[in-house]
């Protein structure tokens, strides 16, 4: 029985019966009398659980003035393994969020795990390092929009903000109710109805140049709507009439993207000549198509003919710009 279980189990006896004593709770944990004691030692000295010694019942009971729901102990419900993941999870949200908006508020959390865990700082900052996360071509969102999107997201209420429409070159006042946050490849978006277009949209958090939260109530949209209107399509892009791609890959490219998933709702299979054939929904072409040229000369698009067409100009588009000089 691992630690995290024994500390849980020894104070579960103690409020259940009343009190307890010590050699009924080496019977039912089956540890040494010193482990015990430390088990003891540590649930009062570093988890704050007021358990006393009462010579006259010859056993362990919860102090009189602290009965009743004053005391928790913190996080017990996980075992030890599911600390340790947590702390990876922590880690990870951590090599996401380069400004500490979001760890910094799991911080308190952080700490609670650490006290069951009885881990050092030093020993803390060991386990972290066990995890890495590269996140190439991250574009950073500011700390202060990410907090103000969240407050609004929790409390459903309205956001005035001037965004940055990059493939316009545009600048515009909206007021928006916020829905949910994505994140998607190494960046974060909002899915907001736009009031100003009556429709929902996606934005990203990188492109707002001022936000400022209003006291007016967002219009709440539900999940289904959400999930109708937004992740249809392929990858960021949204809404619009669904084509189905269908690419085949090259016995060396199968060997990865066979593993992959590229949308949810794909559909593949092998061919008789070793090919590996994937068949992906989108609405917007654009980020289907990057991903398809990451792959070079291993995959030909079979339909439809709008992206094929797409994909060589892309290719001859690159073949101009990287053509050595004469």
């Amino acid at each position: 029985m691992s630690k995290t279980a024994r500390v849980y189990k020894i104070e579960m006896l103690i409020r259940n019966r009343g009190h307890v004593s010590f050699q009924t709770l080496l019977d039912e944990l089956e540890i040494s009398p010193a482990t015990l004691k430390r088990d003891l030692e540590y649930l009062r000295d570093q988890l704050g659980a007021p358990i006393e010694y009462d010579r006259y019942v010859n056993g362990y009971r919860i102090a009189s003035e602290t009965r009743g729901p004053k005391h928790e102990l913190p996080g017990l419900w996980f075992d030890e393994r599911e600390l340790y993941s947590l702390l990876m999870v922590h880690q990870l949200l951590n090599e996401i969020d380069d400004q500490g908006t979001l760890s910094r508020h799991l911080q308190p959390l952080l700490d609670r795990i650490h006290d069951v865990l009885g881990t050092t700082h030093s020993e803390a900052q060991a386990i972290v390092k066990r995890v890495k996360i590269i996140n190439a071509a991250r574009r950073p969102v500011p700390s202060k929009f990410f907090e103000l999107v969240g407050e609004a997201l929790v409390k459903r209420r309205r956001v005035k903000m001037r965004y940055l429409t990059r493939g316009r070159g545009e600048v515009t006042e909206r007021e928006v109710s916020p829905q949910r946050l994505v994140h998607h490849r190494n960046t974060w978006y909002l899915d907001a109805w736009c009031h100003k277009s009556d429709g929902l949209r996606r934005f990203a958090l990188d492109a707002i140049e001022h936000a400022q939260l209003l006291d007016a109530k967002a219009k709440d949209l539900s999940a289904k709507t959400l999930e109708a209107e937004m992740d249809a399509g392929y990858g960021i892009y949204a809404g619009g009439m669904r084509h189905w791609a269908i690419l085949s890959f090259d016995a060396k490219a199968a060997e990865w993207v066979s593993r992959e998933e590229w949308h949810p709702e794909q559909r593949s299979r092998w061919t008789d000549d070793g090919c590996y054939e994937l068949q992906v929904p989108f609405a917007d072409e654009t980020e289907l198509a990057m991903d398809i040229l990451r792959h070079g000369g291993h995959v030909a698009v079979i339909e439809p003919t709008p992206l094929r067409n797409l994909v060589r100009r892309r290719h001859e588009d690159a073949l101009v710009v990287n053509r050595l000089p004469a």
